[in-house]
């Protein structure tokens, strides 16, 4: 199972979460919910051990997940992207006024179902992009927080030197469209070629035959 626990929160309140095993995931959430500063929007990754918990903060509400390292990135933001909107969806303005745990008898098997279609269908990583490149971002992040945390600097300076490596990621999905964009026009370019190929061709056929019967009968 790639990605193991996931929790719905505004804020440092918790509206909603599920485990696959038993873990003290929770409690170091918890802490690293108390450490993200600001209201800002944020797409960060925090290492512990062998696992990492991604988050992702979006108009005040957080979802975070804590994967195996070997899940990458891309699954684990693209399960807390869907989670997100699911979310939103589902209860609206009461988000900003529930009760701890107010949501969490019904998102929790929302979170469930999720986690497992994240974890084990192939589907759900059906795009493929710039891997060298994205794998080079991630494997950079990953090692900068270890570094980090053995040091023993705390969370906050850890969000701080993520921002940079943010800033490649989307320099890399540009570069991604470009490339997607390169390889359209060279197929529409082909599409033409062999349009005017088999007009030529037909031109010439048609010439042939022109010549090869009366002119009356050709027109």
């Amino acid at each position: 199972m790639a990605i193991i626990y996931a929790l719905v929160a505004r804020g440092s309140v918790v509206l909603a979460e599920f485990y696959v095993t038993p873990t003290n995931a929770s409690s170091i959430s918890r802490q690293i919910l108390d450490k993200i500063p600001g209201n800002d929007d944020s797409h960060v990754s925090y290492s512990q051990d062998r696992y990492i918990f991604h988050v992702k903060r979006t108009d005040g509400l957080t979802v975070l997940c804590m994967a195996d390292d070997t899940a990458g990135r891309r699954i684990p933001f693209a399960f807390l992207e869907d989670i997100h909107q699911r979310f939103v969806r589902t209860y609206g303005r009461a988000v900003h006024s529930a009760n701890p745990y107010g949501m969490n008898d019904e998102f929790s098997r929302v979170l469930s179902q999720q986690m497992e279609y994240y974890s084990n269908d192939p589907s759900a990583d059906r795009i493929n992009r710039l891997k060298g490149e994205m794998s080079q971002v991630r494997n950079v992040m990953i090692e900068n927080i270890d570094k980090v945390l053995e040091r023993g600097d705390r969370l906050e300076l850890l969000v701080d030197k993520t921002t940079n490596m943010q800033g490649n990621t989307m320099r890399f999905r540009k570069q991604s469209r470009r490339f997607r964009n390169t390889v359209w026009w060279k197929n529409v370019k082909l599409m033409l070629m062999l349009i005017v190929l088999l007009l030529v061709i037909a031109y010439l056929v048609l010439a042939y035959v022109c010549h090869g019967v009366t002119l009356p009968k050709c027109l």
